[in-house]
């Protein structure tokens, strides 16, 4: 398939979402792999591994049952 089509197809599937950790969830991956090509020093990641940590000390996660919940929604 070519790529504009592909991008074309997930930005449709994007506007549709309405759950704001499910987006900032799309929003780092996307972020990582136009940043990094995969590729992170070991200080990038304990910073990554910091701010997780933070995130869910603030209770901004979702639990593994409610996201299986979501994904029936879709």
């Amino acid at each position: 398939m070519d790529i504009n089509i592909e991008r074309s197809l997930i930005i449709k599937e994007l506007q549709q979402i309405n759950d704001i950790s499910l987006l900032k969830a799309i929003k780092h991956l996307v972020h990582y792999g136009l940043k990094n090509d995969g590729h992170i020093s070991i200080e990038q990641y304990n910073k990554e591994l910091e701010e997780a940590e933070a995130e869910i000390e603030r209770g901004e996660f979702v639990s593994h049952e409610d996201l299986k919940k979501q994904m029936k929604e879709w």
